[in-house]
């Protein structure tokens, strides 16, 4: 399983440590992934997923997962969000007809 944000796609970043001594040693930046579960609101369904923490926070603050993935480019997705981002706009426009 890639460490990437299915939902951003924050993934990991590498750089340096440096000591006061300015030694410098390659790491690695780990992106603070967590598998939630988030509700879908057009499917009415529980969604599985394992995004960052920040993604996390900016689901809630757009007001829900529908919403979010309403805003969302098609790049940053993942392929699981990408098939959840058609099907709910599938079900918006059926509803709006």
């Amino acid at each position: 399983m890639s460490r990437r944000c299915e939902l951003t796609g924050k993934a990991v970043m590498s750089g340096n440590n440096v000591s006061h001594a300015n030694n410098k040693n390659r790491r690695k930046f780990l992106p603070n992934l967590c598998n939630v579960t988030l509700m879908s609101d057009a499917l009415n369904q529980r969604v599985r997923l394992r995004i960052c923490a920040q993604a996390l926070r900016t689901v809630e603050h757009r007001g829900g997962l529908d919403l979010f993935l309403a805003k969302a480019g098609e790049k940053e997705l993942s392929q699981k969000a990408r098939l959840l981002k058609r099907q709910v706009q599938k079900k918006l426009e059926e509803a709006a007809a």
